[in-house]
């Protein structure tokens, strides 16, 4: 009796020790000696042999690996600095162990960053890809390409790429002030040639105004003479028809003007002979007779 509870013990121990789970999120290989001995890929309970047998776990679930940022040349030679992110599965856990060994996650994620970024370098530096393009809506083209690249290289260890994006699309620092004083001189550029085209507008619109100008001066000095002479013309006839209806009154009439024309002022002297024309309205009918 004092030699059973140590031995129930120790089964009872092999037997818990013997029992492993694998839940939905899991898949997990049983090792013996380092070797793979069985798969177990599917949720709930699973038995390895005890102490001689070890279960190793991997995630089944959709992992994301963000990328360091790397640089890369287009077409146009504009060097730019991308930040991009994967997300990846374990497709075959027996080829990924096979692959990675010990290292697990780590060293998969390792060697996938070395898959991931000279893939981004040979898309986004192909004949064509310039950086306004990677800029632009055509990037997904870019990026389904990157994952399709990826992917395939990816299958021998046991990963399987869903996606690869772009993150940021960045300039390098070297590049920033050279960058910002070219975009400084396009739009001082910009605006001078606003100014010249507004004042070419300006001047434009001053001459047109001046000749506007000239022509409804010229048009109402044109109007004013002919009115001026049409006017002249009817004043003429008007006097020339009162001068043949009553003579003697039109003889009048000059005279007065002639007189209200040459006496204005107070110092206005005419020196003629008294017996002139000019005095004949002037004189009384008594002083006529003598």
């Amino acid at each position: 009796m004092r030699y059973l509870i140590p031995i129930v013990a120790i089964v009872i121990a092999g037997l818990v020790s013997s029992v492993f789970i694998v839940d939905e999120r899991e898949k997990a290989l049983v090792l013996q000696f380092g070797q793979i001995v069985r798969v177990k890929d599917e949720p709930g309970l699973g038995f390895k042999l005890p102490l001689i047998q070890e279960v190793v776990r991997y995630d089944d679930r959709i992992l994301a690996l963000d990328t360091e940022a790397t640089e890369v040349t287009p077409s146009d030679d504009r060097r730019l600095v991308v930040d991009a992110f994967a997300r990846y599965r374990i497709s075959d856990v027996v080829q990924f162990r096979q692959a990675v060994g010990v290292g697990g996650l780590r060293t998969a994620e390792d060697r996938l960053e070395g898959i991931l970024n000279p893939a981004i370098r040979a898309v986004l530096g192909a004949d064509g890809v310039t950086s306004s393009t990677i800029l632009s809506a055509d990037r997904a083209e870019l990026m389904n390409r990157i994952t399709t690249q990826a992917r395939a290289q990816a299958l021998p260890l046991g990963l399987e790429v869903i996606d690869v994006r772009l993150k940021q699309t960045n300039l390098p620092e070297q590049n920033l002030d050279a960058t910002f004083a070219r975009m400084r001189a396009e739009r001082e550029r910009e605006a001078a040639d606003e100014i010249a085209r507004g004042e070419e507008a300006a001047q434009r619109v001053r001459a047109q105004a001046d000749r506007t100008v000239v022509e409804l001066t010229s048009e109402a000095t044109r109007q004013s003479e002919i009115n001026r002479g049409e006017a002249d013309a009817e004043r003429n006839a008007i006097f020339a028809e009162a001068f043949g209806a009553d003579p003697e009154f039109f003889e009048f009439y000059r005279s007065l003007a002639a007189y209200q024309h040459s006496l204005q002022g107070s110092n206005s002297t005419l020196v003629l002979n008294p017996n002139s024309e000019f005095f004949n309205y002037l004189k009384s009918d008594q002083s006529a007779g003598n």
